[in-house]
């Protein structure tokens, strides 16, 4: 049985630790399943400043843009080689009608955006936009379809405008907006979170709508759709085992939307009503509260396990996946800003929750081939924030953006499963956090190792054996540490959080590799 420490006795625990108190060995010989670049996904909704002022300023804006792309945050996205993105929500998906986002910018008309404080959307950034964004960064798009409030009609329309290649009105519409060729979209979502603000349905009426909409949403020329049903809020299993019974199908994914959030109580937005509820600063935490949150994040384990259960007594050969197209993490606004539009700072703590949570999605790519963390620029846990009072300043990259970037390294390796022998902590009465988090993956016979040290207290060594390897031999490291968890990165400022070489390591006279991560670190090595 494994020793529980509670978070007072870590300090006097140090003392009597082992020197390799993390052991870890790899079974690169059982690695079967890949790991699909799709797992570093990213969401981008209309809300807050993640469009408008993060990702698009507009072609006549003083800021520099690329054809209306802010440049910095359009060089950053570049950089961290997003593979997927979906657009355009969300709860706004289901009250955002695609023809108000085509043609003449000018001639676009307005709506408020009732889900998200209340903003006036002007539609400048639509179909075109978006699809055109993606092109370039050379990655998939993935398009949420209005079943709340949208028709069969509409949705039908918007998939033949984007992927017909014929002389249709569509098309032809398409072609008059200066887009001769079909964009090709694969993803494709039949509205969100249809159980809450995408329509407030119980799922034997959402699965009547889903085959109906699904119907009409048709393949054009060679091109595939990859249908996703609207899924389950969390764990509710009965959504999903209804979903399953009805659409399995008629669908290729069914998503799941996970937040690592912890509410003390109900609090109002001023500007639409909406609970928003107490969820602690993103910037000022107790080390109770950091356990907390990081406690809540692995629920993720034990909710991808439930569904794959429900799943497995349908589709045994696992052809329907699981897309987890919203996750991450969700705290109070930051102070001064608009409550309706979730802007958070991102410090230690959110790296830490980003990696251990990749950790567990490698671990079930038999059913997860997709996850779009929330969301890409200024909020909720972004990669990257801009600056609203002064937004000439150049963009700043998150911790989480850091750990996106470092475990890029393992897209499209087989993940390695291994065996962990680790401490917990006991957070409460009923929940522990693991002091280390791990992942592996092999490609082209190059192992990558990522270890997270989720203790916010003290360095740990783990000792790595890899079966079949004697000695192994280190080819790269990187690290992202800070020596206090609350480090964040701002404007103005250098950069306290940023990846460096990592040389931490070294063999003992039995061939183990021996690593010793600080405190709330995350470390990623190559080993041959």
């Amino acid at each position: 049985m494994k020793k529980l420490l509670s978070i007072a006795a870590l300090a006097s625990a140090a003392m009597s630790m082992n020197a390799q108190d993390v052991q870890l060995t790899l079974h690169p010989d059982q690695a079967q399943n890949v790991i699909p670049k799709e797992i570093y996904g990213q969401f981008a909704e209309h809300l807050g400043r993640c469009i408008y002022g993060g990702i698009w300023v507009g072609k006549d804006s003083n800021i520099p843009n690329i054809e209306g792309y802010r440049k910095d945050v359009f060089e950053a996205l570049k950089a961290l080689e997003v593979p997927v993105m979906r657009w355009p929500g969300g709860c706004f998906a289901d009250e955002y009608h695609w023809m108000d986002g085509i043609g003449p910018q000018e001639n676009r008309p307005r709506m408020v955006n009732t889900n998200w404080g209340g903003t006036v959307e002007d539609n400048s950034f639509g179909t075109h936009e978006f699809l055109n964004l993606c092109e370039m960064l050379g990655c998939e798009p993935y398009i949420s379809g209005n079943v709340g409030s949208g028709t069969v009609e509409e949705m039908a329309k918007w998939v033949e405008y984007m992927n017909s290649d014929t002389n249709s009105t569509m098309a032809e519409l398409r072609r008059k907006n200066g887009r001769e060729k079909p964009w090709n979209v694969k993803y494709f979502g039949v509205g969100n979170e249809s159980w809450g603000c995408g329509g407030n349905m119980k799922i034997e009426y959402y699965t009547n709508l889903y085959r109906r909409y699904n119907t009409y949403a048709r393949n054009y020329g060679e091109n595939r759709l990859f249908r996703i049903a609207s899924g389950a809020n969390g764990g509710d299993t009965h959504w999903m085992d209804v979903a399953m019974r009805e659409c399995r199908y008629n669908m290729d994914g069914i998503s799941v939307h996970f937040y690592a959030v912890r509410d003390w109580g109900t609090e109002d937005d001023p500007i639409t009503g909406i609970p928003m509820g107490k969820k602690g600063s993103a910037l000022i935490y107790s080390n109770q509260e950091y356990y907390e949150i990081v406690s809540k994040s692995l629920e993720l384990e034990q909710i991808i396990r439930a569904h794959a259960e429900v799943m497995d007594k349908y589709d045994p050969e696992k052809k329907v996946a699981i897309m987890f197209d919203e996750w991450g993490t969700w705290y109070n606004v930051e102070p001064g800003t608009n409550p309706g539009w979730l802007y958070q700072q991102n410090t230690m703590r959110d790296a830490v929750i980003a990696a251990s949570s990749l950790d567990i999605f490698h671990k079930y790519t038999d059913r997860v081939k997709m996850a779009n963390i929330a969301q890409v620029v200024n909020v909720l846990q972004s990669m990257i924030l801009t600056n609203e009072k002064n937004p000439s300043d150049p963009c700043i990259m998150t911790p989480t953006y850091y750990i996106f970037k470092m475990y890029n390294k393992h897209k499209e390796g087989k993940f390695v499963p291994a065996d962990l022998s680790c401490e917990k902590i006991q957070v409460n009465d009923q929940e522990q956090v693991p002091v280390v988090s791990s992942s592996s993956s092999i490609k082209d016979g190059v192992i990558t190792v990522s270890l997270t040290n989720m203790d916010v207290a003290k360095t740990h060594t783990i000792a790595v054996n890899i079966d079949g390897v004697k000695k192994a031999t280190v080819l790269s490291g990187e690290i992202l540490t800070s020596k206090d968890v609350h480090a964040y990165n701002d404007f103005g400022k250098k950069d306290l959080l940023a990846t460096e070489a990592f040389k931490g390591y070294k063999l003992n006279k039995q061939g183990q590799l021996l690593v010793t991560v600080p405190a709330h670190s995350v470390v990623t090595l190559q080993v041959k």
